[in-house]
């Protein structure tokens, strides 16, 4: 089987809950909603999927029930591998059942910020056990470190396992630098969705977005545009969904993207604390957005 090339959009999906447990069946409509809608990938189980709430066994129940209802239409990621205790994460790799996995998405350590160094053993390491192709997450946002783009070019050159990076520092001059400088094998997707049509203009080939859960379609759609060079045509589904973006993380992701595919009448706004639910006027914001938007999908 052909090695998994990330590009155009994946779907950081969202993993729906009802009275505290998952929901399946709402998990099972979002999967179907998103591949109708003409995303390229799914990611089960990152950040977006709230996956450091979850157990163990429901981290594995959500993967085989991903992997069920996706059946071959889509590659998946699996997103549940970032950690700050490099050994323990290569435990849980060489444990990891595979099968219909086309890569892994892990993200820098956080809180403890290593350095440059520090991030590149931690990375080697993984590949020298990773059952998977990886895709780095570089999201300083959350981990307190940027990963370099020296340090990214530096890693997708020493391994072939490196198959690209999820980068949502938003930093375009760094997006330009690892474009320039890593190997034409190693994709550059933004993990930014507001910048992710500028990152494709750079150099970059896709995106793993969080809107697209929520608008499949017009954001996949503007992504195949921008792939195609059509940048004109991509800017209009672009700017029609600009005015959104804020409202998605004015609480934090997960929270507003759940309100949003919750408001397209999938699953329920639920999540596991420390995180809440968006306040009344927040959501009243959010939703408003959202019915300028009608018709897209």
């Amino acid at each position: 089987m052909a090695q998994f090339i990330p590009s155009g959009t994946g779907v950081a999906l969202i993993t729906p809950f009802k009275n505290h447990s998952i929901d399946f069946e709402a998990l099972s409509d979002l999967i179907n909603y998103v591949i109708d809608g003409g995303v390229d990938y799914v990611v089960s189980l990152g950040t977006t999927g709230e996956a450091s709430s979850l157990s163990d066994d429901e981290q594995d129940r959500v993967i085989k029930h991903t992997v069920e209802i996706v059946n071959g239409r889509v590659p998946i990621v699996a997103g549940h591998f970032g950690g700050n205790n490099t050994a323990q994460l290569c435990e849980k790799l060489k444990a990891f059942d595979a099968t219909g996995i086309s890569a892994i998405l892990s993200s820098s350590p956080a809180y403890v910020k290593p350095s440059q160094e520090g991030i590149y053993q931690h990375y080697m390491a993984l590949a020298e056990t990773s059952p998977l192709p990886i895709i780095i997450y570089n999201v300083p946002s959350r981990t307190a470190s940027n990963i370099s783009a020296k340090t990214l070019v530096r890693l997708a050159k020493a391994s072939d396992k490196f198959i690209g990076v999820k980068d949502a520092s938003a930093d375009l001059v760094q997006g330009a630098e690892i474009a320039r400088d890593a190997p034409s094998r190693f994709t550059l997707l933004s993990g930014d969705d507001p910048t992710a049509l500028a990152l494709v203009s750079l150099g970059g080939r896709g995106v793993i977005s969080v809107i697209a859960n929520a608008f499949p379609n017009a954001f996949s759609t503007m992504m195949r545009l921008a792939l195609d060079g059509k940048f004109a045509e991509a800017n209009s589904l672009h700017s029609k969904l600009l005015d959104l973006h804020p409202w998605l993380y004015v609480e934090g992701n997960p929270v507003g993207i759940k309100q949003a595919v919750a408001h397209r009448g999938i699953g329920s706004p639920e999540l596991r604390l420390p995180l809440v639910q968006m306040n009344a006027q927040n959501k009243q914001r959010l939703h408003e957005e959202m019915l300028k938007l009608e018709g897209l999908g």
